[in-house]
């Protein structure tokens, strides 16, 4: 959903760097394991003993092997078991997510006896975290207060449009060199190079979110380097990504009236009413008057989008909104809301680093408009039916509506060549709806869709649901997929039930949630959009 920007300056000499192209030719083998073997270092924290860290050196151009080289910095987790199953790639989503903690979070999140079998592979994508050169466009882009989101005057619309390509220009002064380089097609030759550098003949790949497009990529340019491939919350290939925004702000809006309605469930705890319909008019009454007097000069109508986005990613995050949301309305306290936005919306440097490389991938991979009256037209359109973040979403992105470089061609991952692929998803997630996994699924010849049922959580597997991770852990440990046969959900091929839904925190005692607190979230941890 969110992430974007551009730049005017330097149009002409970033452009004539890389025309609309698709993939560059693969690498020779002897050239990607010309840096093997890696040398790796420990890196434990409290939470990853046993983490390890290393770097590799890639091309920033894959077509140009010898020319100007990047460094990626790893992780990993080493198999203990005598059976060795090879390199499990695992990626977070984004695009922008850093992946090295993610590689400890998935081998403990894993029975220990699957986990055991794998050197587990955490990776920040190039432009990412500790890889370098990594990217922050804008320095305090996201520091409050923004204007308001919604362009009620044209002056508003004026003061985000000067955001927007303010942003741009900084990318372009700041990285104009490596944006023609940062888009899912060079990450993905990154990914076989971490994989010839590893030694090993083909990979095991687990992704989230954006991951599970570059999964599918990976699928799509190297599918005789598959050996197994699990995607969870499935990104539209079809979608990529203006039109996978606006579908966004539909499922995104669906579910912030998901939230209004489980308020009204909770009233005695909230007091807010027993109607979804007047709740929700409430929580607009809330943001209005937040455009008038932010809420300690910190949370005006853009924050408070911010804040609220992330419980559309996990449930879990309910209760601390609805206490804001009721000690705001009922008490007109804003402490609740502050802490929450520290907590959920503010954005730091590395939230900065993962939006600029989340708007270079996204406003390179694929065409946008560049015309501001389709931008104007398509979202005003869009809010008259979903107002919940259809400009919030416009604004994070509107940087591609400006951005300095030649958008590439979007490669068809239709594939017959890879062996059968587990494909994860929930039927309510707005970060990825349902439409585009069924997509995906028919995309990939043999995959098998694992559907849960009445879910709306982004990133569902080794998130507490004992039947999503039963399909997952067989699959790792054996290959072992569903047969498809009467699952009662069509285009599925195996069906779990969501967990329960969170329940009221009790004062004094955090977020609450089905035995899952929020803290309990680590992946995928950034704002999607349109993955």
């Amino acid at each position: 959903m969110k992430k974007s920007a551009v730049a005017l300056c330097s149009l002409t000499a970033l452009t004539a760097l890389v025309g609309p192209a698709v993939a560059a030719p693969p690498l020779s083998e002897r050239a990607r394991a010309a840096h093997a073997p890696l040398a790796w270092q420990a890196c434990s924290t409290k939470a990853h003993p046993s983490l390890q860290c290393a770097s590799l050196k890639v091309p920033l151009d894959h077509r140009e092997p010898d020319g100007e080289q990047i460094t990626l910095a790893l992780s990993r987790v080493p198999h203990t078991a005598d059976t060795f199953q090879g390199p499990l790639l695992v990626n977070p989503g984004g695009p922008g997510g850093g992946g090295l903690t993610m590689a400890g979070f998935v081998a403990n999140a894993l029975p220990k006896n699957v986990a055991a079998q794998y050197d587990v592979i955490g990776f920040d994508p190039r432009g990412v975290g500790r890889s370098r050169p990594a990217l922050n466009c804008r320095p305090g882009h996201f520091a409050p207060v923004r204007p308001d989101s919604l362009p009620r005057t044209p002056a508003l619309e004026r003061a985000n449009l000067d955001r927007a390509r303010a942003f741009a220009r900084g990318c372009a002064a700041k990285h104009g060199h490596v944006l023609p380089f940062i888009d899912t097609v060079s990450t993905v030759q990154d990914m076989d190079a971490i994989r010839a550098a590893l030694g090993a003949e083909r990979l095991n790949y687990f992704g989230y979110s954006y991951g599970t497009y570059l999964g599918a990529v990976y699928g799509k340019l190297y599918p005789h380097r598959v050996r197994r491939m699990a995607l969870d919350s499935l990104v539209d290939p079809a979608g990529v990504w203006y039109e996978g925004n606006l579908r966004q702000d539909h499922a995104f809006d669906a579910r912030h009236k998901a939230l209004m309605a489980w308020i009204a469930r909770h009233d005695a705890a909230y007091r807010l009413g027993k109607d979804p319909a007047r709740i929700e008019a409430k929580w607009y009454a809330m943001r209005d008057a937040l455009a008038r007097r932010p809420a300690g000069k910190k949370v005006g109508a853009a924050e408070l989008e911010d804040t609220f986005l992330p419980g559309g990613y996990f449930n879990g995050y309910w209760p601390r909104l609805a206490e804001a949301f009721a000690a705001y309305t009922n008490h007109k306290d804003a402490g609740p809301l502050l802490k929450a936005y520290e907590g959920l919306g503010a954005t730091d440097a590395a939230g900065e680093n993962s939006y600029s490389v989340y708007t270079a991938i996204q406003c390179r991979d694929a065409l946008w408009p560049r015309s501001w009256e389709t931008w104007r037209e398509d979202n005003a359109r869009t809010y008259a039916k979903a107002p919940f973040s259809t400009w919030n979403n416009a604004w994070y992105n509107a940087p591609c509506a400006f951005w300095p470089t030649y958008h590439l061609s979007q490669p068809d991952v239709s594939n017959s060549a890879l062996p059968p692929v587990l494909l994860l998803q929930a039927t309510d997630d707005p970060a990825t709806p349902y439409e585009g996994a069924v997509t995906l699924h028919r995309k990939l010849a043999g995959s098998r869709l694992v559907v849960e049922r009445g879910g709306g959580n982004h990133g569902v597997s080794l998130r507490g649901n004992d039947c999503l991770d039963r399909h997952l852990t067989a699959y790792l440990a054996s290959g072992e997929v569903p047969d498809g046969g009467g699952a009662p959900i069509a285009e599925a091929d195996a069906v779990c039930d969501a967990p329960p839904e969170p329940k009221p925190a009790r004062a004094g005692h955090g977020p609450a949630g089905g035995g899952r607190g929020a803290s309990a979230v680590p992946w995928p941890v950034q704002r999607v959009r349109a993955d």
